[in-house]
């Protein structure tokens, strides 16, 4: 049965995911703390056969580099933010007085619409707004969504940094992810789980 861990990571507790099954894994978001990370694989006995980024804000990607270098495994991010990650003005490091956070390009592409990674199934829809590559990993036979910062539990994502648009993200939100059914859970970038039936009826800014 294919499980999931949300593992709180970095200076802004960015909900990192371990997804996993048969002691074969995927990582979304190491956002930071690697060695929280790394203590939580290691007590599983898992290993890596990719790291997906829901988007590529410094608070989602502050251990990638630890994590893809110690497990030797690829990396995957939307087109539209594929030269963020070496670039500290687009991944927002620079803008809150910290150190740059820098790491290399993905190794793959995250393309929409159905995937197959190792042994992982799952959908990728496009949901931007918060930022302009963002995504939504949808498990539907689990039904769970691992959402990043696009919707939360009685909240959107900020559209106040580069490349946000507040219309643009609402009307993602409505397309892509009001469309999966009333019990799927989202699993967002932080904070608690929600379902889409819960933020139908009573997110402020969706209804």
């Amino acid at each position: 049965m294919l499980r999931i861990a949300r593992i709180p990571l970095g200076p802004l507790g960015t909900n990192g995911y371990v997804l996993y099954e048969n002691g074969r894994a995927l990582v979304i978001d190491p956002g930071g703390d690697f060695d929280k990370l790394r203590k939580f694989m290691d007590e599983k006995e898992l290993n890596v056969e990719a790291i997906i980024l829901t988007h590529a804000h410094f608070d989602h990607i502050g251990a990638l580099e630890e994590t893809r270098t110690h497990y030797e495994a690829p990396v995957f991010l939307h087109l539209d933010e594929a030269g963020w990650l070496s670039d500290p003005a687009k991944n927002g490091s620079e803008w809150f007085g910290m150190d740059p956070v820098i790491a290399a390009d993905p190794d793959f592409i995250l393309e929409e619409g159905k995937q197959k990674i190792g042994a992982f199934s799952f959908e990728v829809r496009h949901v931007p707004g918060h930022s302009p590559g963002s995504v939504a990993l949808v498990f539907r036979n689990e039904r769970f969504t691992i959402a990043g910062d696009t919707l939360f539990q009685g909240g959107i994502g900020r559209t106040d940094l580069p490349g946000g648009d507040h219309e643009q993200l609402l009307d993602a939100i409505l397309s892509e992810l009001f469309t999966l059914r009333d019990d799927m859970r989202i699993y967002p970038g932080h904070g608690d789980p929600t379902t889409v039936g819960d933020e139908r009826k009573s997110n402020p800014f969706l209804t």
